[in-house]
């Protein structure tokens, strides 16, 4: 091997062992300034961006912003619904210092939690990095737990749905779920209208995951769009108070009423028994929730009468002078319709005064029965009402095809059809308004643009005197009286379909009826379902109908049409 230092004195040697090194570590000094060179032009030119991301990721992050949800007023500006900003609680078990084992009891103490939660808190090997508390609670409550100090302990502000019409309107009005979406009622048909958009922000954390400040907003959350309904909060408490009362007095299975305004159709009221609280709605059952008044039918019974009679007048079927003899019973073919009593021979006024099944029997079979068909379904029977209402019923009307003669007879007086209360109180505006059908609305309006005309003006006036006569002594609904108004309505009794028939005990009682009846600003229809010991609709219904109807005329200022006797 060549020796480099051949020839070389040692002193020589020595010193160009020293250059040899120091060349050697200048070399490896440049070659690290230009490693660290190369690797800043890679962090700061090359992967700045991915690195700025990955590096935000540790301190920034994007968390959205509720919106605030539209308020739900009724038709004079009165709150039925309405937001307000709460905050709910959420831990990170992970981070959570059990070590502040006196504050995390009185924590579980303050917000009443149950067994689930208190185990996350108390478990030394969570496998969660987040879990809610309680969400939405009251601002005193949230105070009392910010106190306590908690480490991984955390708020963040949401919105809490508050009703303040409460047991009155929850039917109508329903509710929204934790995270603030409709889930029954208005507030889940019309729920793209009032949920809003919700934004997003940028936050700081620190490096703990604490939020230390909000940053920047990225997109603002958008609220939601307020609604108006056609609702009116004084009658919508009537009805819901004279309902409520009678539901609890005839120990009933339940119980529906609807206002409607006779010129347009409005919504005034809509009320449903049992009732339960939208602000609180611990430990109930499903069924309770729905609005029955919209969602459940029945067979009106004697109330159709009113219609068969219009018909066959606006058909030349029968004449205002004609009479029906009744003989308390009536054959047809095989079958038999009955009369309570033996009314004989009657005026049109006195077959919907004594209400006999026999008179509207042989009315109806005057009538061909696609004529009948067809004005029964222009009435709205077997039809939706469309309020876009959830769960909204569309009742039942026996197709033409399965007419026969006692089918016929049957539908004259109720049975063999199906409604709910809203869709029967909608047929009555065609006798409140002189032969005209209105659509209904739960959202304010000033006039219905989608009227009817179904019977001639005279023919629905005459029926409409017919039906004062029901109100009058003799009739089956003297308790209906107003004071001071006249009166026209009908009442129905209805035996309740089972398996194999009718019952022989189980009744729902009816009442509509209109007034004034010289010139009608309101239709009520209530039900009373299943009744116990009265169940007649005279006695049941009627009086409902009368003190609902007396308070909304009072709170209208409506004037009476005739004198009160002094």
């Amino acid at each position: 091997m060549y020796d480099l230092f051949k020839g070389d004195t040692p002193q020589s040697k020595q010193t160009r062992i020293f250059a040899i090194r120091r060349r050697l570590l200048l070399i490896i000094i440049l070659f690290g300034m230009l490693s660290l060179v190369l690797r800043a032009i890679n962090l700061q030119v090359v992967n700045k961006e991915f690195l700025q991301a990955q590096g935000a990721k540790r301190y920034l992050s994007k968390v959205p912003v509720s919106s605030y949800r539209g308020k739900i007023f009724d038709r004079h500006g009165e709150i039925m619904a309405i937001s307000t900003p709460v905050l709910s609680i959420w831990v990170n078990p992970k981070k959570l210092d059990r070590n502040q084992s006196q504050q995390i009891e009185q924590m579980i103490d303050v917000l009443d939690l149950p067994e689930a939660k208190i185990k996350l808190l108390t478990d030394k090997q969570p496998k969660l990095h987040f879990s809610y508390l309680k969400r939405r609670i009251s601002p005193e409550l949230a105070s009392k737990v910010k106190k306590l100090n908690i480490k991984g302990v955390h708020f963040d502000r949401e919105f809490k749905r508050f009703y303040p019409a409460g047991v009155m309107s929850a039917h109508l009005i329903g509710f929204t779920n934790v995270d603030d979406i409709g889930q029954e009622g208005i507030e889940r048909a019309y729920e793209e209208h009032l949920k809003g958009k919700a934004g997003l922000k940028w936050i700081i954390r620190d490096g703990r995951r604490r939020i230390i400040e909000d940053f920047e907003n990225v997109e603002e959350s958008i609220p939601g769009k307020d609604l108006t309904l056609s609702i009116d909060r004084r009658i919508q408490y009537l009805a819901f108070r004279e309902l409520q009362h009678a539901f609890i007095k005839h120990r009933a299975k339940s119980a529906s009423l609807v206002v409607l305004d006779a010129k347009t159709g409005d919504v005034l009221a809509a009320a449903t028994q049992p009732a339960f609280n939208p602000n609180s709605r611990k430990n109930l059952k499903t069924g309770v929730y729905r609005n029955r008044a919209i969602t459940d039918v029945f067979e009106p019974g004697s109330t159709m009468k009113p219609f068969v009679i219009a018909a066959a007048l606006d058909g030349n079927y029968i004449s205002e002078d004609s009479k029906v003899r009744t003989n308390g019973s009536y054959k047809i073919g095989i079958n038999r319709v009955r009369d309570g009593h033996n009314y004989g021979v009657l005026s049109l006024t006195n077959v919907l005064k004594k209400s006999s099944n026999v008179a509207a029997s042989k009315i109806a079979l005057l009538m061909p029965d696609d004529y009948l068909w067809r004005v029964y379904k222009r009435l709205g029977f077997g039809d939706s009402a469309n309020i876009s209402f959830p769960g909204e019923a569309h009742g039942k009307l026996l197709p033409l095809m399965k007419w026969n003669d006692f089918a016929q007879a049957t539908l004259s007086f109720g049975y063999g059809v199906s409604a709910s209360t809203l869709q029967l109180a909608r047929a009555y505006t065609v006798l409140a308004d002189d032969g005209i059908l209105h659509s209904v609305s739960l959202l304010k309006r000033d006039v219905d643009n989608n009227p009817q005309r179904i019977f001639k003006a005279d023919v629905a006036k005459k029926v409409r005197e017919m039906l004062e006569h029901v109100v009058k002594p003799g009739g089956t609904a003297r308790r209906a009286s107003v004071a001071g108004y006249r009166v026209a309505g009908k009442t129905g009794t209805v035996k309740k379909a089972e398996k194999g028939g009718y019952s022989k005990k189980d009744y729902s009682a009816v009442f509509v009826g209109v007034a004034p009846a010289s010139n009608p600003r309101f239709v009520i229809a209530v039900m009373i379902d299943e009744p116990k010991g009265k169940y007649y609709g005279g006695l049941v219904a009627a009086p409902v109908f009368s003190k609902v109807m007396a308070g909304a005329l009072r709170v209208y200022g409506i004037e009476p049409d005739i004198a009160v006797p002094q």
